[in-house]
């Protein structure tokens, strides 16, 4: 089996145990896992802490944090099949979306390297005639950033690259499950030459890691990808230290097609939207509210796309849908449309076996018409579930959008412009897609609002998330203060 080991302070560790990581595609281990416990966790935060406040690297130039950054982002796109093909064997996403998808993560890089000298203060014209006022952006501090198993490159990147623009330091945590391909890309930091101590990876369980991590004194800020019950406790947490937060959690995002819209494009789109990446997304496309008077047509449509979707071994190219990362989203998912179906849902299409080894369960879509507030319907499975709704106006579509606890993402398909715009003013959500889904920029800023959390990750945004202002005030007068005991 492959062995993978820690990054801290510029060092490969084997941590304090080891434990596997398993093929979803086989259910059999693969590599050996360095974890770290609270020792490491601590090692590597005051590594970060040290490097924040070192000459080494406070000395840098923003100029040439960015061109560190760019030299990350050149070893990336370099090693982008290696590192696709770790993130496939360790998670189950097919190997054609982790090729494209890291090759294009060096963007986020250069995006960040060009931004790190261009994070302005400003200048105030202050309403007192001797004084000269302005405002500088200095980083924030050490950061820890906890990333989920899906996309992690990705992920990390809209973390690690404002996290660097900014001037911060940073510990990463990638998840315990399928964590190899952050544990990799280690590698390239330390190859890029990253003073030791700017970034570090580790990864562990909650008790010994994530728990130690967030409540950590000199952590400054807490950069969170993933579901909203981990995102509670690591507010709780935080309240030991004081740090700030950003959290860009899950999602349970309306796909909505009027009657205009172009049904071969929105059923392609559809696809994309929720069985891309086997559904594992928190954009995922889970909730179809298609318009009455076309439902049957577009759920033909749709069904005949699904019927020809190619399922297979993740490392093989021609594959289009592979298994899930883990047993327990595999059986989560299987309960909860089990109950939808004695909660009125109507199966369309899935929920069968897959005959072959590994974590695989089938495109599925459930017709939840008669029953909105299915298990389906409500609850985000993070799968290749899609759950249908009608409406018959734009009012109704737009109230069964918003009838959710998130709002990360919404798509909306028509061809009418000025409807677009209307429904868009009206959407709760972070990103809205129109007649598209699931396009990505490093110049687009990404989150959502409600239980999809809060701050955002990508653009200018995201770097301004690492950033505190200093407010200097210089007084331009000879003359001596004339009375200390009145405020100016």
């Amino acid at each position: 089996m492959e062995s993978f080991k820690l990054y801290i302070d510029g060092l490969f560790d084997a941590g304090a145990a080891t434990f596997t990581s398993l093929n979803p595609a086989t259910a059999e281990p693969w590599a050996n896992i360095a974890e770290a416990r609270s020792e490491q966790t601590d090692r590597a935060v005051q590594a970060a802490a040290r490097a924040f406040e070192s000459d080494v690297w406070r000395g840098l130039t923003a100029g040439a944090r960015g061109k560190l950054l760019l030299k990350l982002a050149d070893l990336i796109e370099r090693d982008a099949p290696k590192l696709a093909r770790l993130e496939t064997l360790d998670t189950g996403k097919i190997i054609r979306e982790t090729q494209a998808q890291i090759a294009y993560v060096a963007e986020y890089y250069r995006f960040y390297a060009g931004l790190a000298d261009k994070m302005d203060g400003a200048t105030l014209s202050i309403d007192k005639a001797d004084m000269e006022t302005w405002i500088k952006r200095e980083p924030v501090g050490v950061v820890a950033a906890i990333i989920p198993w899906n996309s992690q490159l990705f992920l990390s990147a809209v973390k690690i690259g404002p996290t660097i623009a900014a001037g911060c330091t940073v510990v990463v945590k990638a998840a315990e499950v399928a964590p190899t391909p952050l544990l990799a890309f280690a590698e390239l930091v330390h190859e890029a030459g990253f003073p030791a101590g700017v970034i570090n990876v580790i990864t562990g369980f909650a008790e010994g890691c994530g728990t130690v991590l967030t409540q950590h004194p000199l952590i400054d800020h807490i950069a969170f990808t993933g579901g909203a019950d981990t995102a509670r406790h690591i507010i709780r947490n935080s309240a030991e230290n004081l740090a700030s937060t950003s959290l860009e959690l899950g999602g349970k995002s309306p796909f909505i097609v009027f009657a205009d819209a172009d049904l071969d494009s929105a059923a392609n789109a559809q696809v994309a939207a929720i069985f891309s990446a086997s559904g594992q997304s928190c954009v995922a496309g889970s909730r179809l509210l298609v318009d009455e008077q076309i439902k049957d047509a577009f759920i033909e449509k749709l069904t005949s796309k699904v019927r020809g979707i190619v399922i297979g071994c993740p490392q093989q190219q021609e594959t289009q849908f592979g298994p899930l990362c883990t047993e327990r989203q595999k059986s989560n998912i299987e309960q909860v449309v089990s109950r939808s179906i004695e909660q009125g849902a109507r199966l369309v299409i899935g929920n069968q076996p897959i005959d072959r080894p590994g974590f695989y369960y089938p495109p599925t879509i459930l017709d939840c018409s008669a029953v909105p507030n299915a298990e389906s319907v409500v609850q985000e499975l993070f799968g290749p579930v899609l759950s249908v709704l009608t409406f018959k106006d734009e009012s109704e579509a737009i109230r069964l959008a918003n009838g959710t606890e998130y709002g990360l993402a919404a798509g909306v398909f028509t061809q009418n412009l000025t409807r677009a715009h209307r429904v868009t003013r009206k959407l709760r959500s972070g990103v809205v897609w129109l007649n598209t889904y699931r396009v990505v920029s490093p110049l687009a800023p990404f989150g959502g609002y409600g239980k999809s959390g809060f701050g955002r990750e990508g653009g200018i945004d995201a770097a301004l998330e690492y950033t505190t202002t200093k407010t200097v005030w210089l007084r331009t007068s000879d003359e001596p203060i004339s009375d200390p005991f009145i405020m100016r």
